[in-house]
């Protein structure tokens, strides 16, 4: 079994910065692609923030210049870095990895985290 962890949320003020971790563990052999998704109350899960494999990154509008979507893979570790929160990044923000188990071969598993609470206040 494989499993990923977020850690970091928490309360701040608008303007502040917090770092939200996703930490894979179980039986990884690797993680592939990499998503942090949002959730505000009453609305979807939407995409922030996205880490391929190779590296390459594609951030929702409003997170852009704000945001940023980091991997450490001997950590087994993805990082999103937020500064200059507003309000409206309030929500429960989700960690989303294609991880591929020990004994699936080339096959990735679909892993969702239970999520973080962030809360900024005006």
């Amino acid at each position: 079994q494989v499993y990923v962890l977020e850690r970091g949320g928490g309360l701040v003020q608008t303007g502040g910065s917090l770092r939200l971790s996703c930490y894979a563990y179980g039986e990884v052999v690797s993680i592939g692609d990499v998503t942090w998704y949002r959730q505000a109350p009453g609305k979807q899960r939407d995409s922030i923030a996205r880490m391929s494999s190779s590296g390459d990154t594609t951030y929702e509008e409003s997170a852009k210049g704000r945001f940023a979507i980091s991997r450490n893979n001997t950590k087994n570790t993805i990082y999103l870095e937020m500064n200059n929160l507003k309000p409206e990044d309030t929500g429960r923000y989700y960690c989303n990895a294609k991880i591929v188990p020990r004994g699936w071969g080339q096959i990735s598993k679909d892993v969702w985290g239970q999520g973080v609470q962030v809360t900024v206040s005006s």
